[in-house]
């Protein structure tokens, strides 16, 4: 475990431009994973089983193209999101409230420890601080922080992953949202989103083309309208197998976001861009 002080040239840059950003940073692992572009996946506690599939499985396809995963170790969503980074082979940053020898909650140790080890835990409370419900909201703004984008999955009214969704839009950051079934009031907060100008994201190709991340020519380009793609390309960007890859494209074409050209082709619809 170690320590960093607000003006170190270790400290995560993007962290240090928010309003008020902490002053120390505990964390244990690879501080410097900051510096690749994060995008922070956050949600309900309470999630459905489909929500928390959603979360892990937009988490992995954003840790295949390269993306840092940044939640707060919570149940539900967040503990999805963390999870589908590292299956994918990829890396995530845990911002806890606590501080980093509390495990909260206990259930995810072992999510606890497979994080400090391939990826990053981080706090800014000190050692032996106790899961304080106040804690929570304040260490909110710090996933935000040290995000280009927020993604909200699954969120009821009161959700803590509003403030979040707040926070980036007062920082400046991206706020995106998936829509979903509100059976018991479980997604009303995502949909208030967007309702009121976030993002409607339904998969990764959607955040890794608002941040422009993507190589020329390929599914993920800047100009995905005119941009011909096939299988083969989906398999190489999200770096996965062709079978997954085609899996993926079928299930975007039935909801609409991308359409067949024909011969194995595929462009993003236009009415979705």
């Amino acid at each position: 475990m170690e320590s960093i002080r607000l003006g170190s040239s270790r400290f995560p840059a993007l962290l240090a431009e928010i309003p008020n950003p902490p002053q120390v940073l505990w964390f244990r692992g690879d501080l410097s994973i900051c510096d690749k572009t994060v995008v922070a996946v956050v949600g309900a506690r309470t999630a459905s089983r489909e929500g928390m599939a959603a979360a892990e499985a937009i988490a992995g396809d954003l840790a295949r193209a390269g993306v840092v995963i940044a939640s707060g170790l919570a149940r539900g969503i967040d503990a999805a999101a963390h999870t589908g980074a590292l299956e994918a082979g990829g890396t995530t940053v845990a911002v806890l409230g606590t501080g980093l020898d509390v495990v909260y909650p206990p259930e995810n140790q072992g999510l606890f420890e497979r994080i400090g080890h391939s990826g990053l835990l981080m706090s800014e409370f000190p050692p032996g601080t106790l899961p304080f419900p106040g804690n929570f909201p304040k260490r909110n703004r710090i996933i935000s922080g040290l995000s280009r984008a927020v993604l909200v999955v699954e969120a009821a009214e009161k959700s803590g992953s509003l403030i979040t969704a707040r926070l980036a839009a007062d920082q400046g950051r991206d706020v995106m949202a998936m829509p979903g079934l509100t059976a018991g009031g479980r997604n009303r907060g995502a949909h208030a989103l967007l309702r009121d100008g976030a993002k409607l994201v339904e998969s990764a190709v959607d955040i890794l083309q608002e941040l422009g991340i993507g190589h020329t020519g390929s599914a993920l380009s800047e100009n995905p309208e005119t941009v011909e793609f096939t299988v083969d390309d989906i398999a190489a960007e999200l770096k996965i197998s062709a079978g997954d890859a085609l899996a993926r494209l079928l299930e975007w074409e039935l909801t609409g976001e991308i359409r067949r050209i024909g011969s194995g082709r595929f462009v993003r619809s236009r009415s979705k861009v």
